[in-house]
């Protein structure tokens, strides 16, 4: 494919949303020099800058005051601290992403672009499972109110335990783009990129690479909460009709909601970038400007949903808006 330079730019990243795009996963085989580059140039870094200063600060508030408040030790708190410390160690290595950008080359070397892309990766998958869990949870608080019925098993040791359960499973899913993640040398001119380097035959492993991802990251916890959401849809319906009792009391309401809009938040950031990966490996989509804008768009969407959580539980949460009005008082002190 023909490249064409752009007077006074170096040719744009090829980043991996655009990579779903080429035939084989190489970014040798794409077109990644718009002519809208010197615009992407500036606006590409100062959106990711924003995401990561506004991401790393909300999730440390998060975080730390789950950690210092005894109040905020509760089983699902303990579910949304792990999302934060995700969604902080994303934000952490996002200036990384920044200065590749701004470089146009990798000069970080190959163990660190093992590390930036296993943590582009854990940001995929760890999200989506911890909110998988929240929902388990939230099903089961429903399910056991309508019963009528304790859970003794439901503690803050428990939630420990499942959430140290769910990194080692995401750690696993993930390994294989640790092992595949590498640095690309281009034959042509020499620079270097942190992409994965699968072996051949390359456009198989790289459209099953997609088709796993798609699968375990997002049609398996996604199918997961909708059959959970029925059911406990379902469940509150019926009680509704059976009962004058309230299927939940106002606090077990109010969480629920907050865990099922932080559950459509994320499905909001993160569907387009798996329908993509649809779109990629079921046609010949032709890698035009038009194409690599939209996929820069749907990337930054992404990234965006590291930095939103922490908003939505001050709005739809009274004891985390308490905390963060406690916590600004004491700093402005």
């Amino acid at each position: 494919m023909e490249n064409v330079s752009v007077p006074g730019a170096p040719p744009p990243l090829c980043n991996d949303s655009v990579l779903l795009y080429s035939p084989t996963g190489n970014r040798s085989d794409l077109n990644c020099t718009p002519p809208f580059f010197a615009d992407l140039y500036v606006i590409l870094p100062v959106i990711y800058s924003v995401i990561c200063a506004v991401g790393l600060t909300g999730n440390t508030a998060v975080i730390y005051m789950i950690l210092k408040a005894p109040k905020m030790k509760t089983v699902t708190n303990m579910f949304i601290l792990n999302l934060a410390i995700a969604d902080d160690l994303f934000t952490l290595v996002l200036p990384i992403s920044i200065a590749e950008h701004l470089l146009n080359y990798w000069p970080f070397g190959e163990v660190l672009c093992k590390v930036i892309l296993s943590i582009d990766h854990y940001n995929i998958f760890s999200s989506i499972y911890f909110l998988t869990v929240m929902s388990i949870d939230r099903y089961l608080v429903v399910l056991s109110t309508v019963r009528s019925k304790r859970m003794p098993y439901r503690t803050y040791r428990a939630a420990k335990i499942i959430s140290l359960c769910v990194w080692i499973l995401v750690i696993l899913i993930v390994m294989p783009f640790t092992v595949f993640a590498g640095v690309y040398v281009d034959p042509a001119d020499g620079r270097k990129t942190c992409v994965l380097s699968f072996p051949s035959p390359e456009p198989l492993w790289f459209k099953t690479s997609r088709i796993y991802t798609l699968i375990l990251g997002f049609a398996i916890p996604v199918s997961t909460f909708c059959i959970l959401y029925t059911m406990m849809l379902y469940r509150l319906r019926n009680m509704r009709l059976n009962s004058n009792a309230k299927a939940l009391d106002k606090a077990k309401k109010r969480v629920t909601v907050m865990v099922f809009v932080v559950l459509a938040v994320c499905l909001f950031c993160w569907t387009p970038f798996h329908l993509s990966t649809i779109i990629a490996l079921t046609t010949d989509l032709r890698t035009t400007p038009l194409v690599i804008m939209i996929s820069y768009f749907i990337t930054s969407l992404s990234y965006a949903n590291s930095c939103l959580n922490p908003f939505l539980y001050a709005f739809l949460d009274d004891n985390f808006r308490k905390a963060f009005k406690t916590m600004l008082e004491c700093s402005s002190a």
